[in-house]
């Protein structure tokens, strides 16, 4: 027998031995190997499945968070703003309160300065009268029969009281 030339006996053996082979592989074996495959595929697919979802769900989430910060953003500026026209309005109030009261106070001053003004004009009238008085009574003592002499004397007592 010759190694090279296989014999019909030991070839139809082989084939028969093979396709016993193949169809135990096929019914004991190749279903379980072919299910464990789908399964692993299967659990691949929703591996991918829930990646993507998780991708999607985090491109959502990032939407949101800018979302949110551009939100944010535009609050804190309008905070600013408002605090900003707040703060001009309380320094417009304070002026307009601080003029006010500068006028008033001049008002009150100019009301002060009136009334001394007048107090002084009442002293100074009060005083041409005192002097008036004294006058009269000077000329009374030294000559009540000399008119001219009367005469004289009030014009000079008049041109030594100066008022100013």
């Amino acid at each position: 027998m010759d190694l090279i030339t296989p014999d019909f006996g030991l070839v139809f053996w082989s084939l028969i031995t093979f396709a016993i082979l193949l169809i135990v592989l096929r019914k004991f074996a190749w279903k379980p190997i072919l299910g464990a495959v789908e399964d692993r595929e299967e659990g691949i697919r929703s591996a991918l499945s829930s990646a993507e979802n998780a991708r999607k769900e985090m491109e959502n989430l990032k939407a949101d968070n800018e979302r949110i910060l551009q939100e944010a953003r535009n609050e804190r500026e309008a905070m600013l703003k408002d605090a900003r026209e707040m703060k001009n309005k309380m320094i417009s109030d304070a002026k307009d309160e601080a003029q006010a009261q500068a006028s008033k106070m001049i008002e009150q001053a100019q009301v002060a300065i009136e009334s001394e003004k007048k107090a002084a004009m009442a002293e100074l009238k009060n005083h041409v009268a005192s002097l008036s008085v004294d006058i009269a009574e000077k000329v009374v003592r030294q000559e009540l029969s000399n008119k001219d002499k009367q005469l004289k004397l009030v014009e000079d007592m008049l041109g030594e009281a100066t008022l100013n």
